[in-house]
């Protein structure tokens, strides 16, 4: 093997609030020649994700955090470019944990190829990856979605978001959604079909857009924003209504802890159940998933906004732009051309 020099991103310095620029750097590594039953591969996209501020703090969670001075991680789709693995040739396009890079050998068994006859590589990363099983496995098993329900979702212009929007009316059900721009709002309203989209930046009173747009009330709330968004959503919420807590965003970069939502009394007099999940505690779903989703895109009931920006420098830009709701729809890196 010639030498391969990679460009990566490594955490430079633990953020303190908001991420900033500097806390990345940009570093170059050369790439060791494979050994038995490892693979090469050269990474075409990757993707970035709110979950990963959470691994730059220093603490115990349900995944370590990431080390200072080390190459970051995250989803990526890759080909393989040299294998010395019975399970994988040369052209094979796969699924890995080990973003942030251009290059990586790797283990076989740490890989997972992909099949690029559902949809694109890249919706590998979004739709077709752990944002649609996040959305799936927070509807259907935490939320406990049943037809005719009226499903909540915030963030609905997101990775997460868009996919639970369809989701829940593919299964019949009526669809409110928040967003942070008009654009977002008829995107959701006019080409994913929710029932009504509420602009969170503009509205004046969250709590009486909601009620005002779900006068029915909700019966399942997928919460990705947490804070004013989720004690506008318990004081609409059913009886015996189900929050499935995938995310809290407005609240990541907090630095000092904030008060709870202050009508949580109405998880009890609403009889509600209010669960939080880690998408990797059920990948058992996995096939299902898959199975699901080929047939909505299928049938035309599964659509996806992409924003991509350009090359591994551009990877920490990408990333803060997640933070100001700068990303439509799933958040990428195009890394290289096939």
């Amino acid at each position: 093997m010639s030498k391969i020099i990679s460009k990566e991103i490594h955490l430079f310095s633990r953020p303190d609030g908001e991420p900033k620029s500097e806390n990345f750097q940009l570093v170059e590594n050369e790439i060791n020649a494979i050994q038995e039953d490892e693979v090469l591969v050269k990474n075409l996209w990757m993707s970035v994700d709110p979950y990963m501020r959470g691994r730059m703090i220093d603490r115990k969670s349900y995944v370590p955090p990431f080390g200072v001075g080390k190459t970051l991680e995250g989803g990526a789709i890759g080909v393989v470019i040299e294998s010395n693995s019975p399970d994988f040739k040369k052209g094979d396009y796969v699924n890995s944990n080990l973003g942030w890079r251009e290059y990586f050998s790797s283990k076989a068994n740490s890989l997972s190829k992909v099949n690029p006859d559902i949809g694109p590589l890249q919706a590998y990363l979004g739709t077709l990856g752990m944002p649609g099983m996040t959305a799936y496995v927070g509807l259907l098993r935490i939320g406990e979605l049943k037809e005719g329900d009226n499903v909540l979702v915030s963030a609905a212009a997101g990775a997460v978001g868009t996919v639970a929007c369809q989701i829940a009316k593919a299964k019949g059900c009526k669809v409110y959604g928040t967003a942070g721009s008009d654009e977002k709002c008829h995107f959701l309203e006019n080409e994913l079909g929710i029932d009504k989209a509420i602009n969170y930046k503009t509205t004046d009173h969250l709590t009486k857009s909601i009620h005002g747009a779900c006068s029915n009330g909700v019966d399942v709330y997928f919460e990705n924003v947490g804070g004013s968004h989720l004690e506008a959503a318990l004081s609409v919420m059913n009886l015996n209504g189900r929050i499935a807590l995938c995310g809290m965003i407005e609240q990541y970069n907090d630095t000092n802890p904030r008060p709870g939502p202050n009508n949580l009394m109405a998880a009890i007099v609403k009889s509600l159940k209010i669960q939080g999940f880690v998408v990797s505690s059920h990948y058992d779903l996995s096939n299902n998933f898959l199975n699901d989703m080929k047939n909505w895109i299928e049938n035309d009931k599964m659509k996806w906004k992409e924003t991509i920006d350009e090359g591994i420098e551009s990877a920490p830009s990408a990333f803060l732009k997640l933070f100001k709701g700068e990303n439509f729809g799933k958040m990428l890196v195009k890394i290289a051309e096939e």
